[in-house]
């Protein structure tokens, strides 16, 4: 499902415009992206929760010249785990 899909599924299930449905789903992820950046997160009970994760700098290997080693530096990924209500849904 894509994000338009989405917006259309759930405009028809609660009964609301499409547009104001566009406008609260973008206004989510502005809110989880900010929190994310200022190294805060995002908990949804039952559903899970969003998170900003420090990668370490390591060292890989070039896919084009397996011998060739290359530095990899350390970044700041965004993490998502399930909540029990949402793991439960899925068995």
């Amino acid at each position: 499902m894509n994000k338009a899909e989405l917006i259309q599924v759930i405009a028809d299930k609660i009964g609301a415009k499409k547009t104001e449905v566009e406008k609260t789903i973008a206004t989510f992820i502005d809110v989880v992206t900010t929190t994310l950046k200022k190294k805060g997160e995002v908990i949804l009970t039952g559903f899970g929760s969003f998170s900003a994760k420090k990668r370490a700098a390591r060292i890989g290997v070039n896919p084009q010249q397996p011998s060739q080693k290359i530095k990899i530096p350390a970044t700041t990924v965004p993490k998502f785990k399930a909540g029990k209500t949402l793991k439960d849904a899925l068995k």
